[in-house]
């Protein structure tokens, strides 16, 4: 009998984010037993406890993504027209889109995630086969050699301790945090042009050169009422300051201007926090808005809800990987503090179109976030630790101006084709102000392939990513982090587990093996994993 403090299954998850939830719900349709630890009290990571509305390519109504995200946004929205009093337009629309923001044809709220997540998970709760650890962090790892026997972890909420044992584990955290516990070998921040020959990279490497993290929030506005919050503690801080960057950024940080990604050349941006067109200036409340009050019956909204992940609030002072605690959770206060002070800007000095000043009836939305604060439950991680890649995704193989410099105009307009694709995603390469002073780092990439050993670490046998750390590179992250491309990995991952366990091999074996590999592609594509893009995508 196993003690009541240890939990057995075939495989043990760590975070709970898309990649988490896809490799957990592949492993369990294919028999596996699943245990999967969450550190917050939401599932859904970037989607949910972050509060980031995702960010998808324009095919992904049709094509460019698993069955299983496909599913999930159709969830969704069957969500809003079962609950929900849409308006009849809104509800018989073909891809309805709760918000209507800019930035995703399916822009909804973070709880909507959460609940579609837990209802397509529940059926395995009850029956036994998945058991759900909300609010557990892993601290430990009992490791042998090159395979790791159990993992410990203990809950945020008791302190109680819990081991976890199983023939397989997979890192679904936003940082990465299995791989130093276990001692597996992975890269932080920014390689070199020497290193990785990518156009884009740094003369010299930086470990510690990571994206900007984000601590987003949600508001709307109610006309002539006065929600102004007390002045942050740090917001005569913020509200000078400018950020040093290479290029220069274009002025005080809390301002209606960022640099253009593209060009890092200063571009205006636009607020009016009643939808209205701003000129040619990017109305910002649109551009991430996941309640747009018309679609739903009058009455129902004071205002349209919006979510805050803007130039404005990001956090470029400080990286939040291998830090000690204490730095962690300094650098994740001052943004907070950050976002905050952005609010109280957008409420008391923010300049309006008849000339005044700020938007008091601002209302920050802790309720839709699920917080006290206002504030998301987790900062929005854009770049984590990678694993040492048994193969290492570079610039060459998806960037589209680095492809067609080596291979010329013929191929340049496709991604490279890897040979042991399990799964596609498209996302422009989009990296963040950086803890090392780099602006922007934006360009055009191609349509890409997951390939398998991306996923898997050179060394540890039975460890394996399903997030922002699998095998890329700092410049080919900013195309592999977003929402559908993490589902995919985690989804190959958790079929990997299944597959390897069936054949009684370790994951690199599947790859090593043409006859296992060509078996495993079959099995990732007969349950609706695309592994090549259409040949106009691609």
């Amino acid at each position: 009998m196993v003690p009541t403090n240890e939990y057995a299954a075939d495989v043990v998850i760590a975070g709970g984010g898309l990649g988490g939830v896809a490799a957990a719900l592949a492993a369990l349709r294919n028999g596996l037993r699943v245990i999967l630890t969450e550190e917050t009290d939401w599932i859904g990571g970037q989607i949910s406890q972050q509060g980031v509305p995702p960010d998808e390519h324009q095919w992904i109504e049709t094509h460019g993504a698993t069955k299983g995200y496909r599913d999930f946004r159709t969830a969704v929205r069957e969500y809003y027209i079962r609950h929900y009093p849409l308006l009849e337009e809104a509800k018989s629309r073909k891809n309805l889109n709760p918000g209507d923001g800019i930035v995703s044809r399916l822009c909804h709220e973070p709880r909507v995630a959460v609940a579609v997540l837990q209802d397509m998970l529940n059926p395995y709760i009850s029956s036994k086969q998945f058991t759900l650890l909300l609010e557990h962090k892993m601290v430990s790892a009992d490791v042998t050699g090159d395979r790791i026997r159990a993992l410990k972890a203990v809950s945020s909420r008791s302190g109680k301790e819990i081991v976890l044992s199983a023939p397989y584990f997979v890192d679904a955290t936003e940082l990465g945090d299995l791989l130093p516990l276990t001692k597996t070998e992975y890269v932080t921040g920014a390689e070199s042009k020497h290193e990785t020959r990518e156009l884009h990279a740094l003369d010299q490497a930086d470990p510690d050169n990571q994206q900007a993290f984000t601590v987003c929030f949600a508001m709307d506005y109610v006309p002539g009422s006065q929600n102004i919050i007390d002045k942050p503690k740090e917001y005569d801080f913020w509200r000078n300051h400018v950020p040093k960057l290479t290029p220069g950024w274009s002025g005080k940080l809390l301002e209606l201007n960022y640099s253009n990604p593209a060009t890092l050349t200063p571009k205006p941006l636009g607020f009016h926090p009643e939808g209205i067109p701003t000129g040619k200036a990017l109305n910002l409340w649109n551009y991430r808005r996941i309640i747009n009050k018309n679609n739903f019956k009058p009455g129902t909204y004071s205002g349209d809800i919006t979510i805050v992940n803007w130039p404005q609030n990001d956090y470029m002072l400080g990286k939040v990987t291998d830090v000690s605690e204490a730095t962690f959770n300094k650098h994740v206060n001052r943004a907070k503090q950050l976002s905050l002070s952005l609010f109280y800007w957008l409420q008391s000095e923010a300049p309006r179109p008849d000339g005044g000043q700020g938007w008091p009836g601002l209302r920050l939305r802790g309720d839709v976030m699920g917080t006290e604060d206002g504030l998301a439950k987790y900062p929005y991680i854009r770049e984590s630790r990678r694993i040492k890649a048994v193969f290492t995704i570079l610039e060459e193989h998806v960037g589209a101006a680095n492809r067609a410099l080596l291979t010329g105009k013929e191929t340049g307009n496709a991604a490279a084709n890897f040979y042991d694709s399990v799964g596609i995603g498209y996302y422009h390469i989009d990296l963040h102000p950086s803890s090392s002073g780099n602006n922007y780092i934006d360009f055009g990439s191609l349509p890409f392939q997951i390939p398998l050993g991306a996923l898997l670490p050179k060394r540890t046998e039975n460890l394996l990513p399903a997030n922002k750390n699998i095998g890329t590179t700092h410049i080919t992250n900013g195309c592999y982090r977003l929402h559908p491309v993490e589902w995919s990995i985690g989804e190959s991952v958790g079929m990997l587990v299944a597959y390897a366990l069936r054949k009684k091999v370790i994951p690199r074996v599947v790859r090593e093996k043409s006859t296992l590999l060509e078996e495993f592609q079959q099995m990732v594509r007969s349950q609706g994993i695309e592994t090549q893009w259409p040949k106009q995508e691609n």
